[in-house]
């Protein structure tokens, strides 16, 4: 029963992957290779000291701006579906993530952080757990399974009390985020000074992930009130160090409406295909970074190996030293209890055990002591003992040093080694050369792979 059951789920695996594109496939496959359960790259860097996070599956992409900015309809927009609450009052009050799913469904905060464990420190931010969610869709439009986007708090100035530290809660975000969207809207809204804080403080660590954006452009007027708003907007920006960069852009961008022509550039497109070369990129970086993972635990695993030699050695000489300074230390007091039984009354009582010969040799061998111990005064010979017993322990303690063997591996352990490089090397590295040309041939001819 247990083998069909893994048949199925083997085969429903297959046929959800077949249906991937080859971005989703190729990041899908690269976290399976971190996250796997018996060969899992993380699970491997574990017993070698490394710390190896495993990448997600899709890129990362926060809106931010004042309230009624229209982040809400672009992401409603950009998936096709009305997902989100749209209009001029306070819509969006929480933060919420917007994902592609099998069903459609709303999770909570606490179900949010289960889905998203890397951002879990947002349960540090006091009050926020209750004002975060998640929306999931079954909408295939554009490049939206390859996309989670995060809809913000409108930022308001004043005395709009927040519920939880919505500064602190977007920078976090944008910390990790991939993409940072800044809608500007014209209806006398875009000079927000929170908003524009919290812009510049993101700005100073993040400004190549920032994308400007006067949203609702079909809604400032003519043309002229257009160009009065973006010199308006582009001065405040100027104002500020963080902000003012040479040749940041300005896109005017606007849902479009076949029922309401507007003589109006539409740069909305170039939304679109921002988040296109972000996922491109991170293809790349995610293949590059798996190549990179895999040579870090190969030259683990190798310094290991080293290292088990290394320590097998030293302790074979360790071991030796310490052997020969223990047999002096327990050679000295046998030496001393035997001398003194041979030299006084009780060479008798050996003649009478061992034998006539074998005291004589014994007579012979220790003559040198006895002649050393006749020089020694009787009222010291007690002291000599003592010295004698003291230097033998200090000998047997120096000795348990030097026997003190580093841990070595077993050559089970040594050959589960081998085989998880091997892995790493014949599997996950060919495997990753694969993708890699699979990726390649979308762009370039056969014959340049």
């Amino acid at each position: 029963m247990s083998g069909r059951i893994k048949k199925q789920r083997s085969t429903t695996n297959t046929t959800e992957t077949a249906t991937l594109s080859l971005n989703e496939r190729i990041l899908k496959e690269c976290h399976d290779f971190y996250v796997d359960e018996r060969n899992g790259l993380i699970k491997i860097s574990a017993g070698l000291n490394l710390e190896l996070l495993a990448p997600r599956k899709k890129i990362t992409a926060l809106l931010i701006g004042n309230h009624s900015a229209g982040k809400s309809s672009f992401i409603n927009w950009y998936i096709e579906e009305h997902i989100l609450k749209t209009g001029v009052a306070i819509e969006t009050q929480g933060f919420t993530f917007i994902t592609s799913g099998r069903k459609r469904e709303t999770l909570t905060g606490n179900a949010t952080l289960h889905l998203y464990p890397h951002f879990k420190p947002l349960c540090e931010i006091k009050g926020l757990i209750d004002y975060i969610s998640t929306e999931i869709s079954t909408s295939k439009q554009k490049k939206f399974s390859l996309v989670t986007f995060i809809d913000t708090p409108g930022l308001v100035d004043g005395e709009m009390n927040y519920p939880f530290d919505v500064d602190k809660a977007i920078k976090f975000l944008g910390n990790i985020s991939d993409l940072i969207f800044v809608f500007f809207d014209p209806i006398g809204q875009a000079l927000r000074k929170r908003t524009l804080n919290v812009v510049e403080s993101l700005s100073a660590k993040h400004g190549d992930k920032i994308k400007l954006f006067l949203s609702k452009a079909d809604e400032a007027g003519n043309e002229t009130d257009r160009q009065k708003v973006l010199m308006q907007i582009v001065q405040e920006l100027c104002k500020r160090p963080g902000l003012n960069r040479a040749g940041f852009d300005l896109s005017t961008i606007y849902i479009p409406n076949p029922n309401k022509p507007v003589r109006c550039v539409n740069q909305i497109e170039e939304v679109c295909k921002e988040i296109e070369k972000t996922i491109n990129r991170t293809v790349q970086n995610t293949l590059n970074t798996l190549e990179s993972d895999c040579t870090k635990i190969e030259n683990a695993i190798e310094d290991k190996l080293k290292y088990n030699e290394r320590s097998k050695t030293e302790n074979i000489r360790s071991g030796g030293k310490g052997l020969v300074i223990g047999l002096v230390g327990l050679s000295l007091p046998i030496f001393l209890v035997l001398g003194i039984l041979i030299s006084s009354a009780s060479v008798q009582f050996l003649h009478n055990t061992i034998g006539t010969t074998l005291t004589e040799a014994l007579q012979l061998y220790f003559k040198p002591f006895f002649v050393l111990w006749s020089f020694i005064p009787e009222d010291s010979q007690v002291f000599v003992v003592i010295f004698i017993l003291i230097l033998s322990a200090l000998l047997l303690v120096l000795a348990s040093f030097h026997i003190r063997w580093k841990p070595t591996l077993t050559r089970k352990q040594k050959q589960i080694l081998l085989e998880k490089k091997e892995y790493v090397q014949n599997v996950i590295k060919n495997r990753k050369k694969q993708l890699y040309d699979e990726y390649l041939r979308q762009s370039v001819a056969e014959h340049e792979l």
